[in-house]
């Protein structure tokens, strides 16, 4: 595997009494980008959180360059790992600019509150999202894809090396979703940065992520390159989903079809005629590829 500078060790996380991961090693490979997949409350977003120290956890730990997280000053910490939460919430009335300018607080000290270089950053960061333009008006006033790449650049600004990003794509309709992610592949390709990122649409993770985890019930079932995991197999035990695994016609990653969806029958009446994924791929010229019933 690729080297990794953040690593969990026999990882426990929960929350009071309620354990919701349990017993997980993970290696996020250096300057790829890793995807977390997996059903509604596996525990996708809360080992982010612990990756990001945002969660103690109950055992085990989390290394960063072989040093336990909890071990490393804030600061320095925050100048090597940015987080961007789920549903991150602005102050009042804070502006654009304003906003990514916060992304610089973990390179300021009490005798040098701003620099040429954190303007450079900002800057950077806001013309790369393409927010630049946005960047006297309140954050409040922006349509939601507006405000996503907006807390994206200020995560840029903090110009880590490493980046965990919860559903970056929440509330963006399929051009802005495709527009975030490709920044992401972007800055991934030509500045070298590590990205570690929780998806919910599968077809979406494969697409982008060089290294993919599929989480059930607070373990990973499987991780690797989409092309080596990701099978009817695999998305029958982690979604419970019946489904055909073919190449994307655009990038060859895989691409889940689902079974057909109900129906009613030909002659119009109240019976549900039943149609599997072997039925779809069979009228799909698929048939060998289709999964088990």
């Amino acid at each position: 595997m690729t080297e990794s500078r953040l690593t969990a060790r026999e990882l426990t996380l929960a929350y009071e009494e309620t354990t919701v991961v349990e017993d997980l090693d993970l290696e996020v490979p250096h300057g790829r980008i890793t995807v977390i997949v997996g059903p509604n409350a596996c525990g996708k977003s809360t080992l982010l959180r612990a990756l990001g120290r945002l969660l103690k956890p109950r055992r085990g730990s989390v290394l960063l360059d072989g040093r336990e997280l909890s071990r490393i000053p804030t600061r320095t910490i925050a100048r090597s790992i940015g987080l961007l939460p789920q549903t991150p919430v602005a102050p009042e009335a804070i502006t654009v600019a304003d906003l990514v300018a916060r992304g610089r607080q973990p390179h300021q000290r009490w005798w040098q509150q701003w620099s040429k270089e954190d303007e450079r950053a900002v800057t950077d960061a806001m013309e790369r999202t393409n927010v630049a333009q946005l960047a006297e008006r309140g954050v409040d006033e922006l349509s939601g894809g507006q405000r996503q790449r907006v807390w994206i650049a200020m995560a840029l600004a903090q110009e880590t090396d490493l980046l965990l990003l919860d559903e970056p794509t929440t509330y963006l309709d399929i051009s802005h979703q495709v527009e975030v992610l490709d920044l992401v592949r972007q800055l991934n390709h030509e500045r070298g940065r590590t990205f570690v990122a929780v998806l919910h649409d599968l077809n979406t993770a494969a697409r982008y992520a060089d290294h993919l985890v599929a989480m059930k019930a607070g373990r990973i079932v499987a991780q690797g390159p989409p092309s080596q995991i990701v099978t009817a197999d695999l998305v029958r035990e982690v979604f419970g989903l019946d489904s055909v695994v073919v190449p994307d016609p655009v990038t060859a990653s895989p691409l889940v079809v689902p079974g057909s969806p109900w129906q009613a029958n030909g002659s119009g009446g109240d019976h549900a005629e039943e149609a599997g994924p072997g039925k779809n791929a069979e009228r799909a010229g698929l048939k060998k590829n289709a999964a088990p019933a």
